[in-house]
């Protein structure tokens, strides 16, 4: 699907940007790959750092503008959405900015996307954007809407929208693996509450999700992998163990608990192998797609906190030395 392909990547230089890139030059054959992200030191850090196959293109530009988005879309195939503000005190502290990138940006992207015969387009969502209590959960939650619901506006043989929504994500920019690392020199680890869970993804399954979401996407789907969730304590305990852990409380705009599948999207929802599949309860959407998933049960919800899979501090370990 990839091979001969031109390819957008917005947010390009970020965690996620960086090894979705690596990984599509190293395994495909793309016709080209545009970085697009609207930090030149980073393109540039992006650049002499390794990346510079010469299929790789970089162009500055941000989601807010739209004519930029337009002339960076020309003759492109595919289009991963991953720029947005994500960092949670950010965006509740700067509610205005975090609408003009995360859903703003989301229109931009859809409209320059229609109009340049993009084939498909991808976007990165969060599971904050389920039932979301704070204003970053919110943003994404109105790009899914968006992205899904463009459909309608795109004719038949138009650009195909769909989202992929995951985890926590080990080791990326905002972690708190780092700062766990850096409170252990001190011998005292703070977290919020004891009680709290995580569903937990490394860069390269969200990568492999996104490739896959675009390989076998009809457009409408939000794509949600079954990975494994882990308790705030193990996660502390396997990087510190011997360091004395401090709870401080729950901060404003955050869970105790992470959805990725509510009980209400469960009911138009399949399960596959190694993902689930929540389908747009639209007319424009086809029933004949994905005949081969399993309707969830009546009254299913895929949290943190009554997932199947747990991580166990051995687990974490190796993961951690993995990241490190």
């Amino acid at each position: 699907m990839l091979n001969g392909k031109t390819i957008l990547v917005t947010g390009g230089t970020g965690s996620f940007g960086k090894k979705f890139t690596e990984i599509v030059v190293k395994e495909y054959e793309p016709k080209k790959v545009i970085i697009f992200s609207r930090d030149e030191l980073k393109q540039h850090e992006m650049l002499t750092g390794g990346f510079d196959h010469p299929c790789l293109r970089y162009f500055i530009g941000d989601v807010r503008d739209s004519s930029r988005l337009y002339r960076a879309m020309r003759g492109v195939d595919i289009v991963v959405h991953a720029a947005a503000l994500k960092q949670v005190p950010a965006c509740e502290y700067n509610p205005m900015e975090a609408i003009m990138t995360n859903i703003m940006g989301a229109r931009n992207i859809i409209d320059a996307a229609i109009d340049s015969d993009v084939q498909k387009v991808i976007a990165l969502s969060t599971d904050k954007a389920v039932n979301p209590v704070n204003l970053y959960g919110a943003t994404k939650l109105a790009a899914e809407k968006l992205f899904i619901q463009s459909n309608a506006y795109s004719r038949k043989t138009g650009a195909k929208f769909s989202c992929v929504r995951y985890g926590n994500v080990v080791g990326s920019r905002g972690s708190v693996i780092p700062l766990f690392f850096k409170q252990r020199e001190n011998g005292r680890i703070t977290v919020t509450d004891s009680r709290m869970t995580r569903f937990w993804i490394t860069l390269e399954q969200g990568v492999r999700l996104v490739i896959k979401g675009i390989e076998s996407m009809h457009g409408g789907e939000i794509f949600i992998p079954k990975i494994p969730s882990m308790n705030i304590m193990d996660l502390a305990k396997a990087i510190a163990p011997d360091c004395e852990i401090d709870a401080i409380g729950i901060r404003p705009g955050e869970k105790l608990h992470e959805l990725l599948i509510s009980v209400d999207e469960a009911r138009h929802s399949l399960e596959l192998d190694d993902m689930y599949v929540i389908k747009p309860a639209h007319p424009w959407w086809s029933d004949v797609n994905w005949v081969k998933g399993k309707p969830l049960p009546e009254g299913f919800s895929y949290g943190s906190d009554n997932n199947q899979e747990w991580l166990t501090i051995d687990a974490l370990k190796k993961m951690i030395v993995s990241f490190s």
